[in-house]
């Protein structure tokens, strides 16, 4: 009995645990619903394209069961692996799964009627054998390819295992014409279904998604280096507490890892139709051209950063470079900030000339302080080089955000883009602009 009671409280006592674990993992599965809507609504098209294609199965007078047999699953199984989230992304996959399936299936039914003519039942294998080493090998090789692997791995993937399944079933099963169209018919069927379901129902495009990324990386480093104007170098008093809120020196850390997901939404919206702004053959190297500065200046940031929190600066070398130091990174914060809301907006405002204006006057001056040598007249030669090292960074962050800046007045000349004369009003640290379509506004900027 003593035992039988230790084991029930042990087993009241893991049912706290357990329920603690379920209540967790519900409001995980809810933050996410939350934060991006777009997930659960992609769940629900993947669910019904399945069904759709399960219909195969169920309704015999209606479509021919036996005419597909087992390949029916090759339907199913498309949509599966097809189906991704954006539009992009689908039809890269769908288009490199129909053409290599039916390229593949070609070349299987032409080798295999090429091992057939020779007659002999010797012969025949080591034909099947030779043309499935050769071929495999070559596409194997291909997949190193830089530019057929960043749009084509997965196609030549699927032509290796399409065309070695039809050879070497071919050997034993002489129906393989009949084998090689079901199973491109099938695989036409779900790739179809999927892309029908995700361009139709609410369809998430890459090409957007990554005109936001890239916004939302050039804002991140406009509020860290505002944030850095008004803690570190002490310039600017902020008592508002929206402001303290908006200021976050950490920002920009989330910039230095976006380089993967950039080049992969590139990739995908190579595949992309026309829709609103973004036509087919749309600047896409542009964003990549942008993005690149953009993780060049959060490198300096975060080592500005380390400079300022490890370096043992002293009074009078943050007195000397403080005015500069200060203007330089609020103007430059103001600039990337408003050209980040100029591209989500797609509105350039004539302020963002006024901030890189002002950010070039105080690089100016912080460059006359150090050729004028009043740093080496203030300090000691061992406590010089925190103060020009802070100084040099900073001066390379001003000219970093001006080729960012420069960037982004070219992709919107090249997009066309208009132009707005009002002032903008200023953004939040948390301002996004959901993932979607984009508004009718137009983004305007000068060249020089």
């Amino acid at each position: 009995m003593a035992m039988k009671n230790q084991e029930n409280v042990g087993i009241l006592k893991k049912f706290p645990e357990a329920s603690n674990k379920m209540y967790s993992f519900g409001s995980n599965v809810k933050k996410i619903a939350k934060e991006d809507p777009r997930k659960l609504i992609h769940s629900i098209k993947v669910g019904l394209a399945i069904a759709l294609v399960s219909l195969f199965y169920y309704f015999e007078p209606l479509f021919d069961y036996e005419g597909f047999g087992v390949s029916s699953m090759w339907a199913v199984l498309t949509v599966v692996v097809v189906f991704e989230f954006s539009v992009g992304a689908t039809l890269g996959k769908g288009v490199n799964r129909g053409f290599a399936t039916f390229l593949a299936g070609s070349l299987g039914v032409a080798v295999h009627r090429l091992a057939t003519f020779t007659g002999s039942d010797k012969l025949q294998p080591i034909i099947l054998g030779l043309s499935v080493f050769s071929i495999a090998a070559i596409a194997t090789f291909l997949r190193f390819v830089p530019k057929l692997k960043a749009r084509y791995d997965y196609g030549i993937l699927i032509f290796i295992l399409t065309f070695s399944m039809i050879s070497v079933s071919g050997y034993r099963d002489p129906v393989v014409l009949d084998k090689a169209i079901t199973r491109v018919t099938t695989i036409l069927i779900g790739g179809v279904a999927a892309i029908m379901f995700n361009v139709i129902i609410y369809p998430v495009w890459a090409g957007e998604d990554l005109h936001n990324l890239i916004a939302t990386n050039i804002e991140d480093l406009g509020i860290s280096l505002e944030g850095y104007g008004t803690q570190y170098f002490k310039k600017i008093d902020v008592k508002s507490e929206e402001e303290l809120e908006r200021i976050s020196l950490k920002e920009y850390k989330c910039v230095v890892y976006s380089k993967a997901s950039e080049e992969n939404l590139v990739n995908f919206a190579k595949w992309e139709p026309h829709h609103g702004k973004f036509r087919y053959r749309h600047p896409w190297g542009q964003y990549l051209k942008i993005g690149d500065l953009v993780r060049e200046c959060a490198i300096k940031i975060n080592a500005l950063n380390s400079d300022l929190t490890s370096c043992n600066m002293t009074q009078e070398g943050r007195k000397i470079i403080q005015e500069p130091c200060t203007k330089m990174s609020i103007e430059c914060g103001s600039a990337l900030k408003e050209i980040a809301m100029s591209m989500k907006t797609m509105t350039l405002y004539p302020t963002i000339d006024s901030h890189i204006l002002k950010a070039k006057s105080s690089s100016e001056k912080l460059r006359s302080i150090i050729r004028n040598g009043d740093l080496i007249e203030e300090l000691e030669l061992q406590k010089l080089l925190p103060s020009t090292r802070i100084a040099s960074l900073m001066l390379d962050i001003v000219s970093n955000s001006i080729e960012i800046v420069n960037s982004v007045n070219q992709l919107a000349t090249l997009m066309k883009f208009k132009i707005l004369s009002s002032k903008p009003k200023r953004l939040g640290s948390k301002s996004r602009i959901p993932s979607g379509n984009i508004g009718e506004a137009h983004l305007v900027v000068n060249v020089e």
